[in-house]
């Protein structure tokens, strides 16, 4: 069973790690997203619902902006919440990873957005690393959340990009960053 090769695509708030991940699909390469997973299960995983009310009350799993200001206002709050749910995030990864190299004709690549591939260790899980980066000021007027102090907990920009396999500053058109992905899939030979 030959397994695709697995692209993380990461960086800071207001980069584009969504609209990257958008380029790859665009090419036709499968991609998932680490942030709809945690949606996705926090609405549907009757284990994780449970245990985030039980923690910290009824409804907080359905109000996304709620257990935001919960848990970024408390790192011991954070780090239980992270505990529960990044080992279900990277299990879920890695069993759609297997599920696509189980079809008859596997992709040669798969690209998952991870916010905090380098914060928990996530590298190790894929093969390439695209780092997406923006100046600050294009950075703040893309980001729709406020000021609640996430960007401080990510590694800065100029590590993230040390440590890539590929990297990219996302300050122009979507025509530029696809071209900047369809160079990634040619080195990559995809």
């Amino acid at each position: 069973m030959a397994r695709p090769l697995a692209v993380a695509i990461t960086g800071g708030i207001g980069a584009g790690k969504s609209a990257a991940l958008e380029a790859f699909a665009r090419r036709g390469i499968p991609t998932l997203s680490s942030d709809e997973v945690v949606h996705r299960l926090l609405r549907e995983d009757e284990d994780v619902r449970a245990a985030v009310v039980e923690r910290f009350g009824a409804g907080v799993p359905d109000d996304r902006s709620r257990l935001a200001s919960i848990v970024f206002a408390d790192a011991d709050r954070l780090a239980w919440l992270e505990a529960l749910l990044h080992p279900r995030v990277a299990g879920e990864y890695g069993a759609w990873r297997e599920e696509l190299a189980r079809e008859p004709d596997p992709p040669p690549v798969v690209a998952v957005e991870v916010p905090l591939l380098y914060e928990t260790g996530g590298e190790t899980r894929f093969d390439k690393v695209v780092v997406v980066t923006a100046p600050a000021e294009v950075r703040a007027a893309r980001a729709t959340l406020a000021g609640d102090g996430r960007e401080r907990r990510l590694l800065p920009d100029d590590e993230k990009v040390r440590r890539a396999d590929f990297a990219y500053v996302n300050d122009g058109s979507l025509d530029e960053l696809d071209a900047f992905v369809g160079g990634v899939l040619d080195r990559l030979g995809a």
